[in-house]
């Protein structure tokens, strides 16, 4: 694609990232701009790795979802190195690869897919997110394409990480709300100040190791406190 195209592109690919509402519809349209963008790739995806969570992931084909589940069930492939993971990750025959052998030759296996390339886009504690592109064709990605993709996945990451913040917002206010409705429940009930009716919300929740917000849940949806046998496990 000529420089001048591609970046008239990219400037409207980057507009439309930044004015999604909420994470998932930014990483399904940073693997919709990765296709569009980087010639040779014929699917994208994005996965963010979270500790103790499932990946939350956009892609452009239902290949990518099973590449991404062949890595946890093999505990190999280039999502696996957690922090060490560098910024740019090839492999131009999947078919040859030595990088992740077990998991490459799945991959040639089941969707026929021999060029692999990958861009971090964020490393936050344990949490990581990658851009991942995969070509059906053998050697698909040159070193232009690695520069482009460098690129888009710069503009992917600004955009990512304002959405996650706004969405994190999002969740602070609704969890705040939510626990002010339950304070006021407990205050009309028990006749007691609202700081009181705080206190109580605290205590259960480091009495039953349930966090506060789970407790506010309990009380607004059943109008009660929760009981010890509640709690998860008892």
């Amino acid at each position: 694609m000529e420089r001048h195209e591609f970046g008239r592109r990219l400037a409207d690919a980057a507009r439309g990232m930044s004015g999604t509402r909420h994470p998932s519809e930014t990483l399904e349209r940073v693997a919709a701009v990765a296709v569009e963008l980087i010639g040779p790739c014929d699917v994208a995806g994005v996965c963010v790795l979270r500790p103790g969570r499932d990946d939350t992931c956009a892609h452009t084909h239902d290949s990518v979802q099973a590449m991404d589940d062949l890595q946890h069930e093999l505990c190999e492939g280039p999502a696996m190195s957690g922090a060490a993971t560098p910024d740019v990750i090839s492999a131009s025959d999947l078919g040859r690869d030595s990088q992740w052998p077990r998991w490459s030759a799945r991959v040639v296996e089941e969707t026929g897919f021999r060029s692999y390339l990958g861009f971090r886009l964020f490393v936050e504690g344990e949490s990581l997110g990658l851009l991942n592109l995969y070509a059906y064709e053998t050697g698909a990605f040159d070193h232009e394409d690695q520069l482009d993709g460098l690129v888009v996945a710069a503009h992917a990451a600004v955009a990512l990480s304002a959405t996650v913040k706004q969405d994190q917002m999002h969740t602070a206010l609704a969890s705040r709300q939510l626990i002010g409705e339950a304070t006021g429940i407990l205050r009309e009930r028990f006749a007691l100040s609202s700081e009181q009716a705080f206190g109580v919300l605290k205590r259960l929740s480091s009495q039953q190791n349930i966090k506060l917000f789970a407790v506010a849940r309990h009380v607004v949806d059943t109008g009660v406190l929760p009981e010890p046998a509640e709690q998860p496990g008892g």
